[in-house]
């Protein structure tokens, strides 16, 4: 411990190891304050929509909470911390405050895309394996819910126990997996991240939303769905909501990954400035992002949101089955229709 203690001293903690300047300091803080207060209050919205709403909280509707309950964790720790320390030009925390720093952003990382994983799994036994879909009960998403979080435990706890290690980036304001460090428990650490936490998830959700689109367009293109025209368009509206998901976690993790294989492949010294901190900042947009897809590509969650929001009693609710997820365990596959 003292000895990752000195690493940390010499690694660039202070105001001179930073590569930017006091005012590009001050506009990422301004960044992270406002993402920050939108990031806590869409995803606390998200929750109250179903603490309000009771016949919302259904097993799938969980995989949607513990999403906003991970949104939460790092608006409410990683954003402040980080922001106060650009404010100051450096990490102001020590040692101890970067190890939960990084390992809790880490942690709630890894439980995302875990939970993105679970998402598609539903969606695709939902809709392309409607037999096995009607069997699925709450403890079934329960077991892979608490998996997700338990996973993200694991892989957030390994650079702290020795298994890589936690080090203010380039910047000099906020912490990350130490890559500047290269060595060969950096680099089995990253690959097996990558490998775990990217690759195989990544996998799985293309397979899932494959194999999703083509019992839809099947379906579409049989014309069979008339008499069921409303649950079809509520599962097409969620389906479309959790590919923008999907699409919008490339978007903010692929930065972050490429940063951690050129570490470990590459000369992590020539790493561009700008590119050290747009991945961290990337990766920490997928907690706002989420609340706006629901409300993009959900219309009975609108809805739902659009009521609370007026303070419209419970039964002013229209189409009370309202939220991504919430339907009932009724498959529209075409071998049902």
């Amino acid at each position: 411990m003292l000895r990752d203690a000195l690493d940390f001293n010499s690694s660039g903690s202070g105001s001179e190891g930073s590569v930017f300047t006091k005012s590009e300091h001050s506009i990422i803080a301004a960044y992270l304050i406002v993402a920050g207060i939108i990031s806590i209050l869409s995803n606390i919205i998200v929750l109250g929509i179903f603490i309000k709403y009771k016949e919302l909280r259904t097993p799938t509707n969980a995989v949607i909470i513990n999403l906003a309950f991970t949104d939460i964790g790092v608006s409410s720790i990683g954003y402040p911390m980080s922001a106060a320390s650009d404010l100051h030009g450096s990490w102001k925390f020590g040692h101890a405050g970067c190890q939960v720093y990084a390992g809790l952003n880490i942690f709630f990382g890894m439980v995302s895309i875990g939970l993105l994983t679970v998402v598609a799994l539903d969606r695709y036994l939902t809709i392309s394996c409607p037999d096995v879909g009607r069997r699925m009960t709450g403890n079934t998403y329960l077991s892979m819910v608490l998996g997700a979080w338990i996973n993200g435990l694991f892989w957030a706890l390994m650079p702290i126990v020795g298994w890589a290690s936690y080090a203010p980036d380039p910047t000099g304001a906020t912490c990350t997996i130490n890559w500047r460090k290269n060595d060969t428990s950096f680099v089995s650490y990253t690959m097996m991240v990558i490998v775990v936490n990217f690759i195989v998830p990544l996998t799985v959700m293309f397979y899932c939303y494959y194999h999703v689109s083509q019992s839809m367009r099947l379906s579409a293109a049989s014309n069979c769905t008339t008499h069921l025209n409303r649950d079809w368009a509520h599962q097409a509206d969620v389906t479309k909501m959790s590919v923008m998901m999907i699409l919008m976690f490339l978007l903010a993790w692929s930065p972050y990954s490429v940063v951690c294989l050129w570490a470990c492949f590459g000369n992590p010294k020539k790493i561009p400035p700008s590119l050290a901190i747009i991945a961290p900042l990337f990766a920490k947009s997928s907690t706002f992002y989420n609340p706006c897809i629901y409300v993009a590509a959900n219309k009975k969650f609108r809805k739902a949101m659009f009521a609370m929001l007026k303070c419209q009693p419970h039964q002013a609710m229209p189409e009370p089955s309202t939220l991504a997820m919430g339907v009932p365990h009724s498959p529209l596959a075409p071998a049902r229709i």
